[in-house]
């Protein structure tokens, strides 16, 4: 199961990222790596550092090294870099993209969401967090859960990043919908990744 019971700040210092909003503080607090030997000199290989970015996307996104691996085999055959494919096709999970409409405050709560049944998709429920949202796909919170105490923080704004919404979501917070304007260009996702460290992984 990708969702493991690590802590996620504990997680969050080894890879050198904040997954979560309370990860940010203790991050700044200990920028450095968790336990005794955190703070001491490490010998990294290039395999090492390959596999540490690849860790890092997989962490961001909160997917099994089979979901990663089927994203890498997509992106292989589509046009372009194959780095860029790689997380623009993993952008487009439903989980990923109620987390950046501000529907959810971290990956977590929106595949929890997802799960349970409380998004729908062009009408239909759809409780697959893997699921590809297309473009002018349109994603919103079912009628019957949207006024769980939940969905009435987001519809104030409560799970809102600090950033701009990415410019290929138009979203409507109070009617907690948003829709899919067009595929993600890599520049606009905000993920902290070098891919192509994540490609050279994948093709040793």
């Amino acid at each position: 199961m990708p969702n493991q019971s690590r802590p996620k700040v504990k997680k969050s210092r080894a890879l050198g990222i904040a997954l979560t909003p309370k990860a940010v503080k203790y991050f700044e607090a200990r920028p450095y790596p968790p336990g005794e030997h955190g703070r001491g000199r490490k010998q990294n290989s290039d395999y090492k550092v390959r596999l540490l970015e690849k860790q890092r996307l997989r962490a961001q996104y909160d997917i099994s090294e089979r979901q990663m691996a089927r994203a890498y085999d997509r992106a292989k055959k589509a046009e372009g870099k194959t780095g860029e494919a790689l997380v623009v096709e993993l952008e487009r999970r439903l989980d990923a993209l109620v987390l950046r409409s501000g529907i959810a405050r971290t990956i977590y709560q929106a595949r929890q969401m997802v799960v349970h049944g409380h998004i729908q998709v062009n009408g239909q429920k759809v409780d697959k967090p893997s699921f590809r949202v297309r473009p002018d796909d349109v994603v919103m919170v079912r009628e019957r859960s949207r006024e769980k105490p939940l969905f009435q923080v987001a519809r104030e704004g409560g799970f809102a990043a600090d950033g701009e919404t990415p410019r290929y979501l138009q979203v409507n917070l109070k009617a907690l919908a948003f829709r899919l304007d067009r595929d993600p260009n890599r520049k606009e996702i905000p993920v902290i990744c070098d891919e192509q460290l994540v490609v050279e992984y994948y093709a040793r």
